[in-house]
């Protein structure tokens, strides 16, 4: 008979949901018409459930929404949604924007927010515009075509520097963790006893074994790559 082990015993615990209710709000883009949409900053907040910072921003209309802070923005600074200049800050249509640019919370799909590069310090570059969409090189290096329809901000998100200071003990960033709801600290398999994980044991820390395991693994094995189609860098 043989074990429970950690990935089972994990199963849908608080531990891997996401912490929602210490949120400040859904951030993404707000909606706007092809026209000029100016917002004025009036504070700029931590969210403990992100690694970014939130800009705080009141419309004309007197209605006020949380979006991701670019580096250097200020309180009072005007910022301008849709047909807008590039300028940092301004959220607009990335087919407007210039080739080289480099841009943040950028949509995968027109009117979904935002996706990509929304983490401290990131950002996306425009490499180039053509008749399928815009190409961006995302924070991965990777390159992505993207409907041109779809809204990114002018500038890289600020918090970039949040990891130059060290943690210096364990439990300061045990609390780091926990406000995340991130599972830390966290053991490799190969480094556990062949008792503990299908991957332990063994002379040196090695898995044994091919990480790709079926769908219709047994619970105890189900751990590595499950049914992946491929593995490695696409290239």
């Amino acid at each position: 008979m043989g074990k429970v082990i950690r990935a089972q015993r994990l199963g849908s615990t608080p531990r891997r949901r996401s912490p929602g209710h210490r949120f400040r709000a859904n951030v993404i883009h707000p909606q706007f018409g092809v026209t000029e949409t100016y917002g004025k900053v009036i504070d700029i907040v931590h969210d403990p459930g992100r690694t970014a910072p939130l800009t705080l921003v009141e419309f004309e209309n007197g209605e006020k929404l949380y979006t991701i802070a670019p580096l250097r923005v200020k309180i009072g600074q005007t910022i301008v949604y849709g047909k807008a200049e590039i300028a940092e800050g301004n959220i607009t249509f990335i087919g407007d924007i210039p080739e080289g640019t480099l841009v943040y919370n950028v949509e995968n799909n027109p009117g979904d927010g935002g996706k990509f590069a929304r983490g401290a310090g990131t950002f996306c570059r425009i490499v180039t515009h053509d008749a399928r969409g815009t190409i961006v090189q995302l924070p991965s290096g990777a390159f992505k075509t993207i409907n041109s329809k779809c809204r990114a901000g002018i500038g890289v998100v600020a918090g970039s520097g949040r990891h130059e200071k060290p943690f210096m003990k364990a439990g300061t960033h045990y609390y780091a963790m926990r406000a995340r709801n991130k599972l830390w600290p966290v053991v490799k398999g190969v480094n556990m006893n062949p008792v503990d994980h299908p991957f332990g044991g063994g002379g040196h820390p090695h898995t044994g074994k091919p990480k790709t395991v079926a769908r219709s693994a047994p619970p105890g094995r189900k751990i590595g790559s499950i049914a992946a189609r491929r593995t490695g860098k696409k290239r």
